[in-house]
């Protein structure tokens, strides 16, 4: 029988564990420059026991950015501060990939430069708000994207990956959930098109595959990883039956070889094993946990062949050592999930709030 602690080869990197430490935004990039902090480097390096880090979301372009002081991979500078981070990680025997994360509508346009305002596949505002330095403001409509935006930031997301690689990362993982762009795209209530790029099925992963296919091709596909949450409600996503979407989006990438499938599960567990079923390849799972953090009992789900591999969000900021923590059988700190979660307690989100 696999167990959690034993090793796994995932894109060609040999990791220690199959304990994945889960995207988790932070809003710690202080400055102008949306660049990494020395205090994120100290935060990643002491989480290098796990088997896999996977960055906070790290916006792959100005216009990607949809909270406060989130860090970006399109500038030198910030190129240089990332290989900070990367070097600490690897010095403590850790690996560590970078999630790619456009937020699309999410966001507001006091967070973006040079006039910009978020963009998304149609014209529809999503409910609610988002955290500013002036504090909480709704959610705009955003402009939506043309033909030749959306060739934009595919290669935006191309070139991020270029840069991730260029950093120090051993690969990337593409945010293509909770809401954020190419969840809309995905989603049939923010993808109102009826162009090449929505209507259906086809058209709505279309984004999902070209931009999976062109960081693959920038650095090779066994450096890719893919992020999903079908039926999240997360920013307003409103998908009641997405087994369709999700099982088209997965068998159009199977033939690309990627690093790894990572799904955030929602409460329809019945869709887990056929996308695991679907997928060729390393399978991580962040499981449905509401309302409670994800806890030592979800490394059943490595045990009986439902994952290669559990993810742990809430759990790895209470618990730094988390996997000798899982290991020995805890001590474990308990997660303020009021706080991690911002108060959302629908088990869905790996934002936490800007005090986390």
């Amino acid at each position: 029988m696999t167990t959690p602690f034993d090793p796994i080869v995932l894109g060609g990197k040999h990791l220690a564990n199959r304990v994945a430490m889960a995207p988790m935004t932070r809003s710690r990039a202080f400055g102008p420059g949306a660049e990494p902090t020395e205090l994120m480097a100290t935060y990643y390096a002491q989480r290098a026991g796990a088997g896999l880090i996977v960055t906070e979301g790290i916006q792959p372009s100005p216009v990607g950015q949809g909270y406060p002081d989130t860090p970006g991979l399109h500038t030198p500078g910030q190129v240089r501060a990332w290989r900070a981070v990367t070097d600490a990680v690897h010095r403590e025997g850790g690996v560590i990939f970078a999630q790619l994360m456009h937020t699309g509508r999410v966001g507001h346009p006091s967070l973006l430069p040079d006039g910009l305002v978020p963009v998304g596949p149609s014209a529809v505002a999503a409910d609610g708000q988002v955290f500013t330095h002036e504090g909480p403001k709704d959610f705009v409509t955003p402009r939506e994207l043309s033909e030749a935006d959306i060739r934009q930031t595919i290669a935006d997301f191309a070139e991020a990956a270029r840069n991730a690689v260029e950093a120090g990362f051993d690969g990337v993982e593409i945010h293509g959930a909770n809401g954020y762009l190419i969840h809309q795209f995905l989603a049939p209530n923010s993808n109102l098109r009826a162009d090449g790029w929505g209507g259906d099925t086809e058209g709505r992963i279309r984004l999902a595959v070209e931009v999976a296919t062109a960081v693959a091709e920038a650095i090779g596909s066994h450096r890719v990883g893919l992020r999903i949450s079908p039926g999240n409600p997360y920013n307003d996503i409103a998908e009641d039956a997405p087994d369709e979407v999700y099982l088209a989006l997965l068998d159009r990438l199977a033939g690309l070889d990627l690093a790894y499938l990572h799904l955030l599960e929602g409460p329809n567990r019945d869709l887990t094993p056929r996308l695991r079923k679907s997928w060729p390849g390393a399978f991580i799972i962040n499981p449905f946990t509401h309302p409670d953090a994800t806890g030592p009992e979800a490394l059943k789900l490595i045990e009986d062949g439902t994952a290669d591999m559990v993810a742990y969000g809430a759990l790895f900021l209470a618990n730094p050592d988390l996997p000798r923590r899982l290991a020995a059988g805890g001590p474990f700190n308990t997660p303020d999930t009021a706080t991690f979660y911002g108060g959302d307690h629908r088990g869905y989100t790996d934002y936490p709030s800007l005090t986390a």
